[in-house]
């Protein structure tokens, strides 16, 4: 493991505050863990991909810090992201009778971020945990701010709680293994924060998108800090999502629906949102808030990040059907978060005429 000096990046929460460490060499290093409560038992969560490759190396940094390390090994994917898998962490933790000392352990990427933050928030009503995304779109997300939750066949995320981690180690030698796809999908998420929040971030990530896609140290480095930056000055204002949170959403209304109708772990999450972001930027073009050719900008950056452009054809009123479930809808009414101009998104609804217009130009 290298040992690149790390960034800090904190997220302002009054007591619930803390730091997002970013860097080579810390998910085994005993210092990226000294803001954690000491606990005589620990509990590693990880999946069947990850656990061979780095379960290893954190249960023995841990076993420094705790009298007794355990691990829990889930399966891999989305589609395990439900009640069942998640029991496997009560069990876990009842079977060895933890306490409500007890720290929990992420290891692993969104799914096993949000699960094991859920289950934390529900084991005996709250016990401390710890994110160590291993992936890109977990390390620029999905382990920041908070949210953890299961799906439901239903809906995505539908069923969750607002429950905040003790750390994040976000170790970027963890993405030396990190599949193609899956980088792409991170870079999703990373690509999302510039129409939402920063203008200069889309013109930085036209120039440098071969660079994060080749894994440059240097520009990962930098891709991950500005959207923890942007994710933690939000969240930092809005940590519950009453109102602008809502904007870390965009492209993920279309995004969802893609997910549910398909059926989880078809699409990769964050290739629906890839996909669901080019949607939701037409849908802000049509809407007249920015012109075509912005549209279409964000478009092909979408396409060189080897994410898809042209979403599953479910059929309008499917897609329509599954939006509706969106946690932004109200009273029934579908609301998008959409682009107002480059750099500031707001949420509002879109007649649905207008909905099946951009359905029908970008599915097939």
């Amino acid at each position: 493991m290298s040992s690149n000096p790390s960034s800090t990046v904190h997220i302002d929460l009054g007591d619930r505050s803390y730091d997002i460490l970013i860097g080579g060499g810390l998910f085994d290093s005993l210092e990226s863990y000294a803001a954690v409560p000491r606990s005589a038992t620990a509990l590693i969560v990880t999946n069947t991909t990850v656990g061979p490759l780095y379960a290893a190396q954190l249960h023995a940094a841990l076993s420094q810090r705790h009298r007794e390390v355990l691990e829990v090994h889930l399966p891999d994917g989305e589609e395990y992201k439900d009640w069942q898998t998640l029991n496997r962490i009560f069990d876990a933790l009842l079977g060895h009778g933890c306490d409500r000392k007890t720290v929990l352990y992420a290891l692993g990427g969104g799914v096993i971020g949000d699960m094991t933050g859920f289950a934390a928030a529900c084991y005996m009503r709250g016990v401390p945990f710890v994110q160590v995304p291993t992936t890109l779109l977990a390390q620029v997300d999905s382990s920041v701010g908070g949210k953890t939750a299961v799906n439901h066949p239903l809906g995505k995320n539908m069923i969750g709680a607002f429950y905040q981690p003790q750390v994040v180690v976000c170790d970027l030698d963890t993405l030396e293994t990190l599949p193609e796809r899956e980088l792409s999908a991170g870079l999703a998420e990373v690509i999302k924060y510039a129409p939402i929040a920063d203008a200069a971030l889309l013109d930085w990530l036209e120039a440098h998108i071969d660079a994060l896609l080749a894994r440059d140290r240097a520009a990962l480095t930098h891709a991950i800090r500005r959207s923890c930056e942007i994710k933690a000055q939000v969240v930092g204002a809005d940590e519950r999502e009453a109102g602008l949170r809502a904007i870390l959403n965009f492209g993920h209304t279309f995004g969802h629906a893609i997910e549910a109708g398909l059926g989880y772990g078809e699409w990769l999450h964050g290739e629906a949102v890839g996909c669901g972001m080019v949607m939701a930027a037409d849908l802000s073009a049509r809407l007249g808030l920015i012109d075509a050719a912005t549209a279409q900008r964000l478009t092909r950056l979408i396409e060189r990040a080897k994410l898809p452009v042209v979403g599953p054809a479910l059929g309008a009123d499917r897609y329509i059907e599954l939006m509706r479930l969106d946690k932004k809808s109200e009273a029934g009414e579908i609301r998008f978060v959409v682009i107002e101009q480059l750099g500031r998104a707001g949420v509002r609804p879109a007649p649905d005429a207008l909905v099946r217009e951009v359905i029908a130009a970008h599915t097939g």
